[in-house]
């Protein structure tokens, strides 16, 4: 490639570059090259080279130190001008080179000046003499620009001088060689000095050089001084960030304004559309809680629930209504009617549109599977839990049973429902449109987890619950009784541990009964307690002393009171004594009036209530009724001959068994309850139950002789209650015979029944069995069930037989 025109106009404009190539020939220096100049073609030249003269190698003519190119201008091109596109050698800025002087030149100058004549030097070669001072900027190079010329001359007209090394700190030199230096002394010749001027600054590049040399004109060079390309215009980060900020305050004042107007400005009638809107897309569905159970004193299960099905529908996503009903109520054994407008789309007392709608609950797992496999559109299966009770019919009576979405209805289920059903949970979510129902990810979600009901512990025992049943079934099967019912209560501690009603349902189907026979016969049916009742008229004498043990009463055949007639079953010729005893055994009548007019009317009345009649016993069953007696502002002419034998007074079997506990616990009453614990369904923590209400009725004395005489009633051969004799046992108790009343009328049919309590010197345990039949009395009906019930609550306690004889007894002193 042939070196660059001289003539030609740098390709970066009119301005001379920076940093020129290395040391080339003046133009006109012909003179050849000697063997120190290797040329073009060295493998030196051949790195340096470029197709167009340049080499990508960055020099930093500044400066030889390696920081310097860190401080340069990152957009300066890595290129270097080469003039002739040949390298140089050298590291320092190239410069022209004056003209070889010929011969005689040489020969003049030495003479004149008296120095030695030097070698010449040949083109390619340095002159150390000649060689400039290193600076770490290189000199600024000539140039044919007008601009450049006019700048110089002016520098020279005001005398300016150069000072070498006033931006780098070096000491000030005048390179004599520099044609540009000669030059400006040259134009500067005889003109006064001017200021000086640091090299460096920009008029440090016209300041004329002093060195003789630079006099003579320098042959026509060509000097080329790089420049920095224009930089591009790059974006400003600050501004970038600046605007950014702007922007992101602007779009959360426009939120935070946005809210104030929804939450604050906006109509109610625009709130209204919005929380319409949400609640539309809102699919609320209720968790039932686990229902607690239903345990006996040792643990087992009387009721509890059990996993099951329950079938719902999507009024919404319901297609047809009375087909589906028609495939779905054969299965749930709902009739179809009833399925249709639960199915079909209407709205709730809310306004809102029904989503969600209960079609059965409590559905056997292989009929919600059926369903389920049919892929109804709308209908939905889903897990529930269902009501079971293991015994089908054991203390069904007492236990009572619930709905289908397990809410109690009767018994103890009814009874304890807050308590045994938990507290519902709940679980709402946003739903799609169309076929689109189901829960939206991420979408509107809220879950109360439902709370497990508590469990209740009784004081029955199962085991000793069935065989009751089982006794008095057998028993009033054979008497054709209408209704019957028993009670075991433990005397020392008022537990009730059995409680049966005659005649039994199976809970798990309790619509197959009439209700009357689902009532608890024990605490929800009153009657008169006929002469079951007399005890607590001898009880309250011996009491009062009105009477003592060895007291005899004159009685006869009869006695008329209000112009009613009273007289006995078993007929005493008139004037005839008989012993308290014997007043007990053949239930006189007559005895027991004449008792009771010692006592008085409102001694009656206070000791009927000290035995716990004519109020609730509160022993834990829903429908339990508290009976009546009547105050003696209610005594008509005949009450006084009426209610001490148990006639015009309403009490239950359990109040009649609870006032003969107090008998066998020594005189004192305890409130007969039926639960024992609360078992909390969250962390199982046992809760005992309140201690039961006591109070004294009788003296220990008193209660003792009142048990000892009423063994008469079993042992004598002619008493009534003979039937109730326990092998091994001694046994107290009393028999009798009264009437029910409904609906203000006596029934033509025997309400009989039988209470004792064995072993009668200790008593452990009070039996009260009762029965409605068409004839017979409690000796014939009750006692006989009260002697296997007794006989088999001794043996599964363990509790040792009698040690001691029954007492002899006198009917007739």
């Amino acid at each position: 490639m042939s070196p660059r025109n001289d003539d030609d106009t740098p390709r970066r404009g009119d301005s001379p570059r920076r940093g020129t190539s290395r040391d080339l020939p003046t133009e006109g220096d012909e003179t050849p090259d000697t063997g120190r100049s290797r040329g073009f073609g060295g493998i030196g030249d051949a790195r340096a080279y470029t197709p167009r003269g340049r080499t990508m190698a960055e020099r930093d003519q500044r400066t030889r130190s390696p920081r310097a190119g860190r401080t340069t201008d990152p957009f300066r091109p890595a290129l270097q001008v080469l003039d002739g596109g040949r390298p140089q050698r050298g590291r320092r800025p190239a410069e022209p080179e004056p003209p070889a002087p010929s011969d005689a030149t040489k020969t003049s100058d030495a003479t004149k000046t008296g120095a030695k004549t030097e070698k010449p030097v040949r083109t390619g070669q340095r002159d150390p003499r000649r060689e400039p001072p290193r600076s770490r900027r290189p000199e600024a190079a000539e140039d044919d620009g007008d601009e450049l010329r006019q700048r110089r001359e002016r520098a020279a007209g005001r005398g300016v001088r150069v000072r070498d090394g006033a931006r780098s700190g070096a000491k000030t030199t005048r390179d004599a060689r520099s044609p540009f230096a000669a030059r400006t002394r040259k134009e500067a010749a005889g003109k006064p000095p001017g200021r000086t001027i640091a090299k460096g600054s920009p008029a440090a590049a016209k300041s004329p050089a002093k060195s003789p040399a630079a006099r003579k004109p320098p042959a026509k060079s060509r000097a080329v001084r790089a420049i920095a390309p224009e930089p591009p215009k790059l974006a400003n980060s600050t501004r970038r960030l600046r605007l950014g900020t702007v922007l992101a305050l602007s779009l959360f004042v426009m939120i935070g304004v946005r809210l104030v107007v929804l939450q604050v400005a906006s109509s109610p009638a625009d709130a209204a559309r919005l929380v319409k809107l949400r609640e539309d897309r809102i699919s609320a569905i209720t968790l039932p809680a686990p229902r607690g159970s239903i345990l006996d004193r040792d643990g087992t299960v009387l009721a509890h629930s059990v996993e099951a099905r329950y079938v719902a529908a999507d009024p919404m996503l319901v297609k047809n209504p009375s087909q589906t009903a028609a495939v779905l109520a054969p299965l749930l054994g709902v009739a179809q009617s009833k399925l249709i407008p639960k199915m079909t789309k209407h709205t709730r007392a809310d306004g809102r549109q029904s989503r969600f709608e209960f079609l059965a609950q409590g559905v056997d797992i292989a009929v919600g599977e059926r369903i389920a496999a049919m892929e109804l559109d709308g209908i939905v299966v889903r897990q529930d839990e269902r009501r079971d009770a293991p015994g089908a019919d054991l203390a069904a009576n007492l236990i009572g049973f619930t709905s289908a979405d397990n809410s109690g209805l009767e018994g103890m289920e009814a009874r304890y429902d807050s308590l045994l059903r938990g507290t519902p949970g709940k679980q709402e979510f946003e739903i799609g449109k169309g076929d689109l129902d189901a829960p939206i990810p991420g979408g509107y979600q809220s879950y109360t987890e439902p709370q497990p009901g508590n469990s209740i512990e009784l004081t029955i025992d199962g085991d000793l619950q069935y065989e009751v049943q089982r006794i008095l079934g057998e028993q009033l099967r054979d008497w054709k009784a209408s209704i019957g019912g028993a009670v075991v209560i433990d005397a020392k501690t008022g537990e009730v541990l059995a409680q049966a009603s005659y005649p039994p349902y199976n809970a798990a189907q309790p619509l197959e009964v009439s209700p009357s026979n689902r009532d608890d016969v024990p605490s929800g049916i009153v009657a008169d307690p006929g002469s079951v009742h007399k005890a607590f008229m001898i009880g309250a004498a011996l009491e009062e002393g009105v009477i003592t043990p060895d007291s005899a009463i004159t009685v006869g055949p009869g006695l008329e009171r209000g112009g009613y007639p009273f007289q006995d079953s078993h007929m005493q010729p008139k004037g005839t004594k008989m012993t308290i005893p014997g007043i007990l055994a053949l239930s006189s009548n007559v005895g027991t009036i004449l008792i009771a007019d010692r006592l008085g009317k409102q001694k009656v009345y206070e000791y009927q209530q000290k035995f716990g009649l004519g109020k609730l016993t509160n022993e834990g069953v829903a429908g339990e009724v508290p009976g009546r007696i009547l105050a003696p502002d209610e005594w008509s002419g005949s009450a006084s001959g009426s209610v001490p034998i148990g006639m015009s007074v309403d009490a239950t079997l359990v109040q009649m068994a609870a006032g003969y506990a107090a008998i066998a616990n020594d005189g004192v009453y305890i409130q007969p309850h039926l639960i024992k614990d609360v078992i909390s369904g969250r962390d199982g923590k046992v809760m005992p139950a309140a201690e039961p209400e006591t109070h004294r009725v009788l003296r220990p004395e008193v209660a003792k002789e009142l048990r000892t005489m009423m063994e008469a009633v079993v042992d004598e051969d002619d008493a009534t209650g003979t039937q109730a004799r326990v092998n091994g046992y001694r046994v107290a108790g009393k028999t009798g015979t009264g009437k029910r009343l409904i609906d203000g009328k006596y029934t033509s049919s025997n309400y009989g029944s039988f209470i004792g309590m064995a072993p009668a010197e200790n008593p452990r345990f009070v039996i009260a069995v009762s029965a409605e039949v068409p004839h017979g009395t409690g000796g014939d009906v009750a006692a006989p069930a009260f002697s296997k019930m007794m006989s088999d609550a001794l043996l599964h306690y363990r509790v040792p037989p009698s040690t001691t004889p029954p007492p002899k007894f006198r009917i007739h002193p």
